[in-house]
C-alpha cells in the first residue's frame, strides 16, 4: 500500500493519484477526462483518490500542449487603491469570462520599471491576452509585447509609438464642463488638484481646466495649480496650501475622486465655505454634506469595452459596433461624461 502523502511534499501530480489506485498516469488521466475506454469502476476509484489528494490538472500545462491558450488575460493598472480601478477590473471580467478567460490582475503603482517587469512576466507565463492602463508615455515593452503576437488593448491613455486599441474617458470634455459650471457659479479663481504630469488623464484634465478658464477670460495662474497627488492624504496636504495663500481659491477643481476627498478633508479642516468639484463619481459622494459637482462616467462600461475589444482580437475578428471609430486596424472608444451635482 502506498504511504500517505505529506502537504509538505507539494501539490499531488497525476503520478501520485496513479500510485494511489495502482494503475498507469496514462490511465488515471483518461479517467479525469471521462474516456469511456476506462471501466466505470475504475474511473470511480481514481477520481476518489483524485479528490482525496487534492489534485488540480494543470490546465495551463495541458492547453500549451494542444496547442491552445493558457485562458489567462493580464489586467495591468496603476492604482488598486483607486476604486476606479476595481470597478474597470469587474467591467473586464464581466466580458471575458464569458468566453472562458480568467483575469490576473497586477498592480505597478505608477511606476514604469514595475510595469515593465509585470508586462514581462506576464509574456513570460503565456497569457493569451493584456488589458493595460500605462504609467507613462513610454510604451515599448507594451509595443515588444504586440510584436510578439500578444494581443494589448489600453484603457484610460492612448497608445505610443505602436498601433493598439484603446478605451479612452473624455478627460478634456468633463474638466472643461466640471470648471465652467464652477465659473457660471461667479468663480474667477479656482484651484487645480491632479495628478503627476506624467499621467495622461491628469494632463487631459488640467487642459480641459485651462481651457475653460480661457474661454471665460480668466488668466491661467500657475500659483493656483498643484500636481503629483496620488493618494488622499497628499491630495490634502496640497489643498491646505492653496486655501492658505494670501489671496486663496474661492473653488478647487480635482482631476480624480483621491484628489477630491482630500480637497474635502482640507475644506472642512480650513472651515471655509471653498466650492468643490472633481472628477470620478465616487460612493457616499452624496452624504458629505458639501455642494459638490462631479464628472460621472461607467467606470464598469470602460472595462467591459475593453475586455470586448479583446474578446474581439482573441476571436480573430473586429467589431464594428457605432461606437467604435477605426483607426487603420484598430479601435478607439471613447467614453461620455456627465455632470452629477450633490448638496445643496
Amino acid at each position: 500500500m502506498p504511504e500517505p502523502r505529506h502537504p509538505a511534499d507539494g501539490p499531488a501530480t497525476l503520478r501520485d493519484v496513479a500510485q494511489r489506485v495502482g494503475v498507469s498516469a496514462m490511465t488515471a488521466s483518461r479517467a479525469l477526462r471521462d474516456d469511456p475506454s476506462v471501466l466505470p469502476a475504475t474511473r470511480e476509484r481514481i477520481r476518489a483518490a483524485a479528490a482525496e489528494l487534492g489534485y488540480r490538472p494543470n490546465e495551463v500545462a495541458r492547453s500549451l500542449r494542444l496547442g491552445r491558450g493558457t485562458g489567462l488575460v493580464g489586467l495591468v493598472v496603476t492604482n488598486l487603491a483607486n476604486p476606479f480601478y476595481s470597478r474597470l477590473a469587474l467591467g473586464v471580467d464581466s466580458v471575458i469570462a464569458g468566453d472562458g478567460f480568467k483575469t490576473v490582475i497586477g498592480n505597478t503603482g505608477q511606476d514604469l520599471d514595475s510595469e515593465r517587469e509585470l508586462v514581462a512576466d506576464l509574456v513570460a507565463r503565456r497569457v493569451d491576452g493584456i488589458i493595460a492602463v500605462p504609467a507613462s508615455a513610454d510604451q515599448r515593452h507594451l509595443a515588444a509585447a504586440a510584436a510578439d503576437g500578444v494581443p494589448v488593448v489600453l484603457a484610460s491613455r492612448p497608445p505610443e509609438g505602436f498601433e493598439a486599441d484603446c478605451v479612452l474617458v473624455d478627460d478634456f470634455g468633463g474638466a472643461r464642463a466640471a470648471t465652467a459650471r464652477l465659473i457660471t457659479r461667479g468663480h474667477r479663481r479656482i484651484g487645480f488638484l491632479g495628478s503627476p504630469p506624467a499621467v495622461y488623464t491628469g494632463t487631459e484634465r488640467l487642459r480641459g481646466y485651462a481651457a475653460a478658464l480661457a474661454a471665460h477670460g480668466i488668466p491661467f495662474d500657475d500659483s493656483c495649480v498643484r500636481q503629483g497627488q496620488t493618494e488622499p492624504r497628499e491630495a490634502r496636504r496640497a489643498a491646505a496650501e492653496l486655501l492658505a495663500l494670501p489671496e486663496p481659491p474661492t473653488a478647487l477643481f480635482c482631476s480624480n475622486n483621491r484628489n477630491t476627498i482630500g480637497a474635502f478633508r482640507a475644506i472642512r479642516a480650513s472651515g471655509t465655505d471653498t466650492a468643490l468639484a472633481g472628477f470620478d463619481d465616487f460612493e457616499l459622494a452624496d452624504s458629505l454634506g458639501l455642494p459638490l459637482t462631479l464628472v460621472a462616467y461607467d467606470s464598469d462600461e470602460v472595462g467591459r469595452a475593453a475586455g470586448q475589444l479583446l474578446a474581439d482580437r482573441l476571436r480573430g475578428k473586429g467589431s464594428d459596433t457605432d461606437k467604435k471609430t477605426a483607426l487603420g486596424s484598430v479601435q478607439r472608444i471613447v467614453t461620455p461624461t456627465s455632470l452629477v451635482e450633490y448638496g445643496s
